[in-house]
């Protein structure tokens, strides 16, 4: 039977039938309540679902968003020459250009496509390709098309992308902790890395003990929200890179329909705000999401050490599997016992030509190389 897509501009006007017949909401990241709380909270961003249906049954499932980002942004961490970039920036004319994402452009990982058990794989990839060629096809001035974050176990599915004059490129990977069942505690934890890292973790937790630290109630995120916008946005200026910044009322609804699912956790430094951590527990893995820093006290107060020790402690308090960190910061990561899984994206120019020029240049990007710590005795 013949697959077609079907695009709803909002999460309420999908049926619920489709979101039972997908069966893909026991991921919360693909849950209508999770998507909701992106879409109401970020107004300046155009979100779009997909649903590819064999009859009347749907399928497959991809979440797409449109949003307008600085073309330096992506070419200034880029290993290339002057000239070369320069080439690249005048080619999209324009300072600000709009991409079209598939895949979650708030989330690291493999959260943008979900195909049903028992389908086709590669049949139904195929199909969401096609209808977000479509989608793009009927986006006004649309530069370039971005389908994010697939692991290696895909990459047999998602090569086909190829044939629809996408090229692939490696990004930065996400930083994994496999947690062991029989650590029952931080110190449990603590007792099985060598000398030199231990060490290191009680550094971060002594100079960071002068911190008060509350877990955040979803009426504290509404109190708070000013100030965990602005330490958000000091850490966004200092990543490498960010494709679109997040309004943090996406955490004022999260907390509302999550709970103890979504986590807030605060640090304060004589009442004042100077940190933030934010993860989801889905399922038996812990994520780490959004953090936010106040620069100036991180050095004397070890604010960033800390969070990560903390993430660690969550892990095993919520007994996780594992911890994803997160990409960016690998080599830091690395030192808490993380791992890299590596990723990656699809993109092409919306243009033929420029597309043809683009593409041996996306072969050719290559990720910041970083040295991989070996923690564990």
């Amino acid at each position: 039977m013949h697959l077609k897509s079907e695009v709803f501009k909002a999460v309420d006007a999908i049926p619920q039938t489709y979101w039972d017949s997908v069966n893909c909401c026991t991921n919360i990241y693909y849950s209508p309540e999770f998507l909701s709380a992106f879409e109401l909270a970020n107004r300046d961003i155009e979100f779009n679902y997909i649903f590819i249906l064999r009859g009347e049954k749907a399928v497959a499932f991809a979440n797409t968003q449109i949003v307008t980002i600085g073309i330096e942004t992506i070419t200034k961490n880029i290993r290339m020459s002057d000239k070369i970039r320069r080439m690249v920036n005048n080619m999209f004319c324009r300072n600000h250009i709009r991409v079209l994402f598939c895949g979650n452009v708030f989330l690291s990982g493999e959260y943008g496509t979900f195909l049903k058990d028992g389908e086709n794989k590669i049949e139904t990839f195929n199909a969401i390709a096609e209808a977000v060629d479509g989608l793009s096809k009927n986006t006004r001035k649309l530069s370039a098309i971005f389908i994010k974050d697939f692991e290696n176990e895909s990459l047999y599915i998602t090569d086909h992308l190829k044939s629809h004059d996408y090229a692939a490129m490696q990004v930065e990977p996400n930083m994994i902790i496999t947690l062991k069942p029989e650590w029952q505690s931080f110190e449990d934890y603590k007792n099985v890395l060598k000398s030199k890292y231990r060490v290191k973790a009680n550094k971060a937790d002594s100079k960071s003990e002068s911190l008060k630290t509350k877990f955040f109630t979803e009426k504290d995120v509404e109190k708070y929200k000013g100030e965990l916008q602005a330490l958000y946005q000091n850490t966004i200026d200092n990543a490498d890179f960010n494709a679109q910044i997040l309004n943090l009322d996406t955490y004022i609804h999260l907390k509302k329909t999550f709970k103890e699912k979504f986590i807030v956790k605060s640090y304060f430094l004589n009442d004042k705000l100077v940190g933030f951590l934010s993860a989801m527990k889905n399922e038996t893995h812990l994520d780490a999401h959004f953090i936010g820093i106040d620069y100036a006290n991180n050095k004397e107060f070890a604010i960033y050490p800390r969070i990560l020790n903390d993430y660690v402690r969550l892990g095993i308090e919520t007994k996780s599997s594992q911890i994803n960190l997160g990409r960016t910061a690998s080599e830091i990561k690395s030192t808490l016992g993380a791992k890299p899984k590596a990723l990656i994206c699809y993109c092409k120019h919306k243009r033929y030509i420029p597309n043809q020029i683009l593409k041996p240049f996306i072969k050719n990007v290559q990720i910041k190389s970083f040295k991989q710590h070996s923690v564990f005795k």
